[in-house]
């Protein structure tokens, strides 16, 4: 097969990173697999990968109909047999490339903890959760669960991480938790806040520092916040290191990670003990008792309220902190439930078998009805947002946070991530 993977972004973050990783595994069962996307720093990883890439214009409006017309063009030109984008703006443009009887057919994944309603329901879905399978399996054709793989040999205990830590000056003897993410205000800053909080009060009796690796809009909100605790411990008990185009070794140095989604799997592949941050206080250390939750309800949660989160973390990092062979066992688990049923391969394998699936259906993709239905409702979609965020208040990971507030009725979460 000939196949067009289409990431929403090229910034750091895990829907575009496991898109990569997947194209290039498709490609090693024996397809032909291009990836076109915005330009950024993940474009590197691409071409790293040996896959062509095709650029898009940045500025462009989504979803466009130029981009529609150059997908096209492209499965005219190279013969190409399915379109692959990934979250809702590119399943949409995916979608209406291959309306009708084009030769090529459409898949949309989503690794966001909800699908927008206007994706046309004839569409074929992956989502990353089991939950999420269940709740679309009533109102989709097609749904399939692949779930955010992790490459297991490019990712295990043992990578170099000398370098890293003298850069950063982690050198002594404090044991480092490690959070690798955006710095974000939807899901991520609420979690990110009471982490430094929490790890610089344990840091006056406990020798542990926090390690934050990532970039995004609220980091000025980020390093407030650990200036203040730094200046209060008269030392760097958490360190921001930016964005790395290769988390690996804070990864390979961190004795516990904090983290959600692909973050959180990826660390496990590293033999991290893992507390499972979410939000409204969430926090829960990944062992055999909890599994089954993230493994059927992502690795997510939601808790009682803000107030609660500080109590729960240092609930989750103390006996963590004091206790090596805790570390050890829970890190052994974890790496253990990664390798048997996330590895990067064995995703690469579902996907294949998505791929086939879409292509069985002969003749024309898609009902007039359905592609107008759509049509209007983005329409309207983008219609509420300029206006939310003429207000201040639209999110900019908005199905993420959506479904947030869809799961409880407790808090708000419309501007959280």
């Amino acid at each position: 097969m000939r196949i067009l993977v289409y990431p929403h972004t090229m910034e750091v973050g895990g829907s575009q990173l496991n898109a990569i990783e997947l194209a290039a595994a498709v490609r090693d069962l024996g397809h032909e697999v291009m990836v076109v996307s915005d330009p950024g720093p993940l474009v590197e990883r691409v071409t790293a990968a040996g896959l062509e890439h095709v650029e898009l214009d940045p500025a462009r409006r989504r979803p466009d109909p130029p981009t529609i017309r150059m997908l096209r063009r492209l499965v005219a030109e190279r013969g190409i047999d399915v379109v692959h984008g990934y979250e809702w703006p590119p399943g949409l443009e995916a979608y209406f490339a291959t309306f009708g009887r084009s030769p090529a057919a459409a898949v949309c994944t989503v690794m966001s903890a909800g699908v927008a309603p206007f994706l046309p329901p004839e569409l074929p879905l992956v989502v990353g959760t089991e939950e999420l399978r269940e709740l679309e399996a009533g109102r989709r054709r097609y749904v399939r669960l692949v779930e955010p793989p992790v490459d297991v040999v490019a990712n295990a205990p043992g990578h170099p991480s000398g370098e890293f830590t003298t850069r950063f000056g982690l050198g002594d003897d404090r044991l480092n938790v490690v959070v690798v993410c955006r710095l974000v205000p939807e899901l991520k800053l609420e979690g990110l806040l009471t982490a430094v909080d929490v790890v610089g009060r344990l840091a006056a009796e406990l020798p542990v520092r926090l390690v934050v690796v990532g970039d995004g809009a609220a980091r000025d909100q980020v390093e407030r916040r650990a200036a203040e605790v730094n200046a209060g411990a008269g030392e760097r008990v958490v360190v921001l290191t930016g964005e790395l185009f290769d988390p690996r070794p804070a990864y390979a140095c961190g004795a516990i990670a904090i983290g959600m989604g692909g973050s959180a799997l990826r660390a496990l592949a590293f033999g991290c003990p893992l507390v499972v941050q979410g939000e409204a206080g969430f926090f829960e250390t990944l062992t055999p008792r909890t599994a089954d939750r993230f493994l059927t309800g992502g690795w997510y949660g939601l808790g009682d309220g803000a107030a609660e989160g500080p109590r729960r973390l240092e609930e989750a990092l103390r006996p963590l902190l004091a206790d090596a062979g805790l570390r050890t066992e829970l890190g052994a688990f974890g790496r253990s439930l990664v390798v048997d049923r996330f590895s990067l391969q064995s995703a690469a394998r579902v996907q294949e078998g998505v791929y086939r699936d879409a292509l069985t259906g002969a003749g024309p993709r898609g009902s007039l009805r359905s592609a107008l239905g759509s049509s209007a409702a983005v329409v309207g979609y983008k219609v509420r947002r300029k206006y939310a965020r003429a207000r201040g208040r639209a999110p900019a990971d908005d199905f993420n946070a959506v479904a947030a507030a869809r799961a409880t009725p407790r808090e708000p979460m419309v501007d959280k991530r």
